[in-house]
């Protein structure tokens, strides 16, 4: 895989490149302020090293889910603006992804200079199941460059015409995150320091089950914590109350447990409530008293006293996932405690994206104690699972 370096060394001044980047952050729904830039700093290594060779940045991104068509609300003008603070220079919106507004900007780049295509999903072929429909798009896009970097992780499980079909259309490179992320998650899959402990939380079993089956034959420990949990304490009989409990994958956490042995460790407390608000009053059980009225919405203390000292003795860590409803103040002394034990590790932590990533930002974590924070959590995931990724592929070609 050819990465930025590449590029560079080959020379870019007075080129413009189409630059796939990940700026789907956060927006708080009242204000449209972003609450989270994170994702746009991570990209700012590929953009400054772009616009330092002198290249003509073509930037595209997408924002939410809008369906197909122009949504004011997902459009990128608060991403841009950040952008432009951060960059110490002026970053303009096109009117629209790959038009008449989009290849007019483009061409009267200079050297250095940046542009911001609005949302590529305002487009329906970005997503679209027909390869024909992503070919016409990802034509328009190849039209405004003459070469493309992908450094947008967090779509790189994505066949989108921005992040698949434009590299067949143009000389392609990794970018620097990407080159990044990839090269941390070899390291878990290939061969990891020991001892090798995996932290997953979230909501529901279902959606981590591919990559519990496919990381428990490597891992040393695999502590479980947040609303999955539920279920594989269902599974060892003990009554949830009115946790969040998925029946129908009662017996596959069965079948894991009796698998696994001792190397899924499970809750020991759980911090629980009749209801899920901040100002509610909280009990803090063990795991096999938790009333029948009352839901988890936290680890408790004895758990992560459990979880820190398997972490303690660990030399490399993936975390994904939340212990608890760590929005509400009320519910996140869980995850806090399992963060901070994550970033102690002396090895290799990472930290796998989406809701950790967020929640290590919103406690007010320190970033730099972790190994590695990945942008993409539905792609980190994917990759762990042992999946093939559309958007590596192609610039594997």
């Amino acid at each position: 895989m050819r990465t930025l370096d590449d590029l560079l060394a080959e020379g870019v001044s007075g080129r413009r490149v189409f630059l796939r980047a990940d700026l789907n952050v956060p927006l708080d729904k009242s204000t449209r302020a972003i609450t989270d830039d994170g994702r746009i700093r991570a990209s700012l290594p590929t953009l400054q090293a772009l616009r330092d060779a002198g290249a003509r940045v073509v930037v595209a991104a997408h924002l939410g889910r809008p369906k197909g068509a122009p949504d004011p609300q997902y459009s990128l003008a608060p991403v841009a603006a950040r952008l432009g603070e951060l960059l110490g220079a002026d970053v303009p919106l096109a009117a629209d992804v790959a038009g008449e507004d989009a290849r007019t900007r483009a061409g009267a780049l200079g050297d250095g200079d940046v542009l911001l295509l609005e949302n590529v999903r305002f487009e329906a072929a970005e997503t679209s199941k027909d390869d024909a429909e992503r070919g016409e798009l990802a034509d328009r896009f190849a039209a405004l460059a003459d070469v493309f970097v992908d450094d947008a992780f967090g779509a790189v499980h994505r066949k989108h015409a921005s992040v698949y079909d434009v590299a067949l259309r143009l000389p392609h490179v990794a970018g620097r995150l990407v080159a990044t992320e990839l090269g941390v998650l070899t390291r878990l899959t290939r061969d990891p320091e020991r001892p090798y402990v995996v932290v997953l939380g979230g909501s529901k079993v279902s959606d981590k089950l591919a990559v519990i089956e496919a990381l428990l034959p490597k891992v040393d420990r695999l502590l479980v914590g947040g609303g999955m949990c539920f279920t594989f304490l269902a599974a060892q009989g003990h009554g949830v109350g009115k946790s969040l409990l998925e029946a129908d994958q009662v017996e596959t956490c069965r079948r894991l447990l009796a698998e696994a042995g001792e190397r899924i460790v499970l809750p020991l407390d759980v911090v629980c409530a009749p209801e899920f608000s901040a100002e509610v009053e909280t009990t803090t059980v063990p795991v096999d008293q938790i009333p029948d009225d009352q839901m988890g919405l936290d680890v408790g203390p004895r758990t992560v006293e459990a979880f820190g000292r398997e972490l303690g003795g660990a030399r490399t860590v993936f975390w994904n996932g939340p212990m608890g409803v760590f929005e509400l103040s009320t519910f996140q002394a869980g995850t806090r405690g399992v963060a901070e034990a994550v970033g102690a590790v002396d090895g290799l932590s990472v930290v796998g994206g989406g809701d950790s990533a967020a929640a290590v930002r919103q406690l007010g974590l320190d970033e730099a104690a972790y190994g590695h924070i990945s942008t993409g959590g539905g792609a980190s995931l994917e990759y762990l699972e042992g999946r093939q990724l559309p958007g590596l592929a192609v610039l594997a070609d």
